[in-house]
């Protein structure tokens, strides 16, 4: 395992719509675990493959509620609506208000590739849409108001 470097904006990989993840096995793993390494060092809410240059379908999310692995996650239903503050580790010294749902359902494999759903509200579901719009190449920004210098 290891850390590795998070891609910045202005990086095509982040512009790109990713990939399914096919094949569950060894590379896929190393990848995952990677990112788990590098999305602690950086402590972030998450983290998607593009971020760190592959752009396959994986997001890695770790609140709260606890660390989750998202391979090939779907946003099959959502609720309501929430207004707050996103920043972003490949948009460096930036953040901005965008709004999300309040509660999202999705469904998703795990490393294994066995199928599960998922509930997320509040602060995890705003995670959760966050690293997804990663996967078809849109940023936090692209939706934000008020994005604004911050301190890293």
């Amino acid at each position: 395992m290891m850390i590795r470097e998070i891609v910045q904006v202005g990086d095509p990989v982040l512009r790109e719509k990713c990939k399914p993840v096919t094949r569950f096995d060894d590379e896929l793993f190393r990848l995952l675990d990677d990112m788990k390494d590098t999305l602690k060092d950086a402590e972030g809410a998450g983290l998607a493959a593009p971020q760190v240059g592959v752009p396959v379908r994986a997001v890695q999310v770790d609140v709260e509620e606890g660390f989750f692995e998202f391979i090939n996650p779907v946003i099959v239903s959502q609720k309501g609506e929430q207004s707050g503050p996103e920043g972003c580790l490949s948009v460096r010294g930036k953040a901005g208000v965008v709004v999300r749902p309040e509660k999202v359902k999705i469904v998703f494999q795990d490393r294994q590739g066995d199928k599960y759903s998922l509930v997320a509200r509040g602060f995890f579901a705003r995670a959760v849409c966050h690293e997804l719009d990663h996967l078809d190449g849109v940023l936090y920004t692209d939706k934000a108001t008020d994005v604004h210098d911050v301190d890293d």
